[in-house]
């Protein structure tokens, strides 16, 4: 597999360093860690601040050597837990979510891993975090880590091709080797309100809905089965659930319960003005989820071909530095 970590010197950043130093990876597999710092117009404010400070040479080689260290650091970390591994440490300076894709879409990555900053929900729903930015735009799967461990699985199925999709991830990835799977669907909640509260004058109304609310149930409840049963032939352990309500508030409760390490959840990949006032299940799940969420695309490639064992180092400076 070729795998690219996101490293900046954080506390969230630490924790996807050590996941990803500890799960079982393929032998022969690149990882590419990548530490985005910013420019020197973005750290002092130029051209818009005319008043550069004068330490502003002091401070960005402060910024330069943090990333420096979370740079070197993960490579100690990671070389030291898998020698196997084909290691490219990168430092460039920019954008951190545009670089991030952009190294992800150069080096044909299968899976980038990121750590979750906590950013408050108001900020996060307003402005995006880094690790949301990603989730849209990557080309391939994105891992958001919270802890440094795996543990039990949530699979989010809803029937979809992206649902599909994510199954095969589970199915062929070797981390989820050994893990317990929970394949939880949900049947959202669509009763007709109106009659609840004049029953007598809707009785067809009533009849219609709780014969529809079955068939809804027992589909879901067949579509979760078949998935569950998929990925015992695969000889994993894996077991059904149908929920009701909220696709997202219920995956999460879910997960809550189970204590769960990991949620692997399919995504359509909105983006722009329809996400921000709608909203996704995987935006919602991302946000909320109290463990490492796993956002698929339909479509993106699951397994990885041949890497090139030579190993490279290289710090890539913008213009700007």
């Amino acid at each position: 597999m070729r795998i690219l970590l996101a490293v900046d010197g954080s506390r969230s950043a630490d924790r996807a360093r050590d996941l990803v130093a500890s799960l079982p990876w393929d032998d022969g597999g690149l990882v590419r860690i990548v530490t985005v710092a910013p420019t020197r117009s973005e750290l002092l404010g130029v051209p818009w601040d005319i008043n550069v400070p004068p330490d502003a040479d002091e401070i960005e080689d402060q910024i330069l050597r943090i990333h420096r260290d979370a740079l070197q650091t993960a490579e100690r970390e990671i070389r030291c837990a898998r020698c196997d591994l084909v290691i490219e440490p990168v430092l460039i300076r920019g954008r951190a979510a545009s670089v991030i894709v952009d190294q992800a879409c150069e080096m044909d990555a299968d899976l980038v891993v990121v750590g979750h900053r906590g950013m408050g929900l108001w900020e996060s729903m307003l402005l995006g975090s880094v690790s949301a930015e990603v989730v849209d735009h990557a080309p391939c799967p994105v891992l958001v880590a919270r802890d440094d461990q795996l543990g039990p699985v949530i699979l989010a199925d809803d029937g979809s091709p992206d649902a599909r999709t994510a199954e095969d991830v589970v199915t062929r990835w070797p981390l989820f080797s050994g893990l317990p799977i929970r394949v939880v669907t949900v049947s959202e909640d669509g009763f007709p309100y109106a009659a609840a509260v004049a029953p007598f004058l809707y009785t067809e109304t009533m009849t219609g809905y709780s014969e529809s609310v079955e068939a809804e149930h027992r589909e879901r409840r067949a579509e979760s089965e078949a998935a569950a049963a998929r990925l015992r032939d695969a000889g994993l352990e894996a077991v059904a659930e149908v929920r009701d309500g909220d696709a997202a508030h219920q995956i999460i409760a879910s997960a809550r319960e189970r204590e769960a390490g990991i949620i692997v959840v399919g995504s359509r990949g909105q983006t722009g003005l329809r996400r921000l006032i709608l909203g996704s299940v995987a935006r919602n799940v991302l946000l909320h989820a109290p463990c490492s969420v796993l956002v698929v695309r339909e479509g993106v490639r699951v397994e990885g071909g041949p890497v090139d064992r030579r190993r490279e180092e290289r710090e890539v400076i913008s213009a700007f530095g």
